[in-house]
């Protein structure tokens, strides 16, 4: 199998480039230009040129705007990323005969309620990236019937910056921390993507399993500051010193935080479609943020 990847330095693309390799021929691109490929999104026209070219049996796209709080002000670079440039991919990947996997989120949801959503709830972004990204699907969707389509959320990986190492470093330096205890969801692996991804593609591309839209995260749920009490009560667990544990990490509402793009209050998903169609299991998420903090660097 030839695999095209976008988004390689990303979280999630990062972890994709180990996951895929053992699938066939990959050519993983970033943001830039690479041996006269085309890995920028704001070039459509260049990523269909090197989509052409390279004529793939499967892209999978890890490229994304993901600054939430940014896209408010910038609506149409969001737009480009996240719907404009995954819709072309969609057209030349359908026009050759690929597979196409795309990644989306619970921002395409309202977050009302308590239930995980389904894959045929009723979308309702509350926001830019959310608009975009839903955007992003229905041009996939519409343009080839091989696509991969996973809604995930909280994702973190070891690599880069993410929530946990902010947790342990503000926990260090501070006395006391107030976190968010009105959002739920799951924290899911930038690794767990991309592992499982990995599976769901070789099973379509052997004629197993299903095109279309499907949910993915870890299993369980917490909030915001459940995560973060998790995460330094682990790492004082394994013997580092904190001014901040867990007992003094407070619960505050979203409205202690204002923001310019608004969060959803219920981003717990449900995954029963996925895992009962590619026959995967998906682990609480307490094991994966566990063996990420064991792959930390102690300071």
């Amino acid at each position: 199998m030839r695999i095209l990847l976008f988004g390689r330095n990303g979280q999630v693309g990062w972890e994709l480039q180990r996951s895929l390799a053992p699938l066939g021929q990959l050519v993983a691109l970033g943001s830039g230009r690479q041996d006269g490929l085309c890995g920028d999104f704001h070039d459509a026209e260049g990523i269909a040129r090197t989509v052409r070219e390279l004529r793939p049996d499967a892209i999978v796209n890890a490229a994304a705007y993901t600054a939430v709080d940014k896209a408010e002000s910038e609506p149409e670079r969001a737009e480009q990323v996240n719907a404009a440039t995954p819709g072309v991919i969609a057209q030349v990947a359908h026009q050759i005969g690929a597979w196409l996997v795309h990644y989306s989120t619970d921002y395409v949801f309202d977050g009302n309620g308590t239930r995980p959503w389904r894959e045929d709830d009723a979308a309702a972004p509350l926001g830019v990236y959310g608009r975009t990204k839903l955007a992003g699907e229905q041009r996939i969707v519409a343009a080839n019937p091989r696509h991969l389509i996973l809604r995930t959320s909280w994702v973190y990986g070891a690599r880069g910056g993410n929530f946990p190492k902010t947790m342990l470093r503000l926990a260090r330096e501070r006395e006391q921390l107030s976190v968010i205890d009105d959002q739920v969801g799951a924290p899911t692996g930038a690794d767990l993507l991309a592992d499982v991804t990995a599976h769901a593609l070789r099973d379509l591309a052997a004629g197993r399993g299903q095109p279309g839209i499907y949910h993915v995260a870890a299993a369980g749920e917490t909030t915001w500051n459940g995560y973060a009490r998790f995460v330094v009560g682990k790492a004082q667990q394994a013997g580092e010193i904190f001014k901040a544990g867990p007992d003094r990490i407070l619960p505050v509402p979203s409205s202690a935080f204002p923001t310019p793009a608004r969060r959803p209050h219920n981003s717990r998903l449900d995954t029963s479609r996925f895992r009962a169609t590619f026959r995967l299991d998906l682990p609480p998420w307490e094991q994966g943020v566990a063996r990420m903090l064991e792959e930390l660097p102690q300071n």
